[in-house]
């Protein structure tokens, strides 16, 4: 074996939030040395993490009226573990601030989505003890405008809380690595290194790079939808697909104090339209996301088209799955509407008629389309099965890991971190040790 070649323990791929929480994790909270991380940008979370590219939302599952009680508990057991991070940072910097917090609510507009919310409340409010049933004149305090210009006959309701957390993302990534360094001033991490292919042999993977070749006993690939292509090409998730599903964002004058989601149409695993403040202003609001599919791992980087068809497959079958999942009613109407939600003149004039849901007297001149935001979200589709598949896409293979798309995106990028690092252990024959009580105490 080469000696001069790098040999690590663990090798992360990927220095968005999820490679970095997982960096951190593993450099506070067990005694493994010799970790690597590899990104391909000249800095941390440049691609999903980004807050030009994402909602800027940490969810917890109280106002996202598409979660189940079940799924509800289980993101806000990981969303508390990075809300708990980040009060402990509270002392950054402001050019390093990390959140902004705002009260936030659903909103029900009609009689059959009020229904539908009051139902919800009673199992909800156990979960979420601050989560509160608010009916018109109380939404109208916290949030003026969502009441301005409205019918007075119009049934209006909401589950309101005070902890709404917008994130800056990006800049959660620098803290977890400036916070791993720390721990372990031996960390090697490798920026403007691209992945070109991963090996195995009988005891370790060789990494390619552009910067050279890397070793590791295990390997973690944190790397959005390109996690699929890279885990396609040594064998695993050949059944899946992925199809990229783009989300813009127009933005107003701030007419909002804090979010304002509305109803989840149940059968989509997209965001239902919202308003929120920005991170860094709270002078602008954002409404969004709409969501439509493009041929591009990466939103705004032609250099992925091909990356994507990689990953997609040009076989028949994905081809099939596509058709099918397409072919459903609901989808394709959702998909053909939010596609002209991104055209000129016409799609705002669409779009404003989704934000007065919210804001009913918004005028047309104080919507723009907020040109070069919004990213990516990898939705995966099952080529068996011939369905999206919801939540979730991981892989685990012998001693990888491919964190596709983590659900619901950064919310659960500790509780991510949590389970892989339990995972890392097994993979290293449990020669070192994870400190979970020190994790909990500190996160949970």
């Amino acid at each position: 074996m080469d000696e001069t070649i790098p040999l690590y323990d663990v090798l992360i791929v990927g220095g968005g939030v999820v490679g970095t929480a997982l960096l951190h994790t593993l450099s506070k909270y067990t005694d493994i040395r010799k970790i690597g991380l590899i990104e391909k940008y000249s800095d941390f979370g440049l691609v999903n993490s980004a807050s030009y590219n994402n909602s800027q939302t940490l969810h917890f599952g109280d106002i996202e009226t598409n979660y189940s009680i079940d799924k509800a508990r289980n993101v806000k057991r990981m969303a508390d573990m990075v809300k708990n991070y980040l009060e402990s940072e509270q002392g950054l910097p402001p050019n390093k601030k990390l959140f902004s917090r705002y009260s936030k609510m659903v909103l029900a507009v009609g009689t059959g989505q009020v229904q539908e919310l009051r139902k919800r409340y009673p199992p909800f409010s156990e979960l979420f003890p601050k989560l509160k049933l608010i009916e018109k004149e109380e939404i109208g305090k916290i949030e003026p405008r969502v009441l301005e210009g409205r019918d007075p006959g119009q049934e209006i309701l909401a589950l309101a809380t005070e902890d709404g957390y917008t994130v800056d993302f990006k800049r959660l990534c620098h803290s977890f690595v400036d916070n791993a360094l720390k721990n372990n001033p031996e960390l090697d991490i490798h920026l403007e290194t691209k992945l070109i292919k991963i090996t195995k042999d009988q005891y370790f993977y060789t990494i390619y790079t552009n910067k050279g070749e890397f070793r590791s006993t295990v390997v973690i690939v944190a790397a959005g939808g390109h996690s699929l292509m890279i885990a396609k090409s040594l064998g695993y998730g050949k059944n899946l697909a992925v199809l990229s599903m783009a989300g813009s964002f127009y933005t107003a004058p701030k007419v909002l104090n804090g979010k304002v989601y509305t109803i989840q149409v149940p059968k989509l695993p997209f965001a239902a339209i919202h308003g929120d403040p920005e991170v860094h202003s709270d002078q602008v609001t954002r409404f969004g996301p709409t969501a439509k599919p493009i041929f591009e791992l990466e939103r705004h980087n032609m250099s992925t088209f091909f990356e994507y068809w990689k990953t997609f497959g040009l076989g028949l079958s994905p081809i099939l799955s596509l058709l099918k999942i397409i072919s459903d009613k609901i989808l394709f109407n959702y998909i053909f509407i939010n596609f002209i939600y991104d055209l000129p003149y016409i799609g705002k004039r669409l779009f404003i008629k989704e934000v007065r849901k919210i804001v009913p007297s918004l005028k047309l001149n104080e919507l723009r389309y907020a040109k070069g935001i919004g990213g990516t979200r990898p939705q995966i589709v099952n080529n068996t099965t011939r369905k999206l598949e919801m939540g979730e896409a991981k892989l685990t293979g012998d001693k990888i890991i491919f964190n596709i798309t983590p659900s619901p995106g950064a919310s659960t990028c500790l509780g991510n971190a949590y389970s892989d690092t339990q995972e890392i252990m097994k993979f290293l024959d449990n020669k070192y040790k994870f400190d979970i009580e020190a994790f909990e105490r500190d996160l949970m």
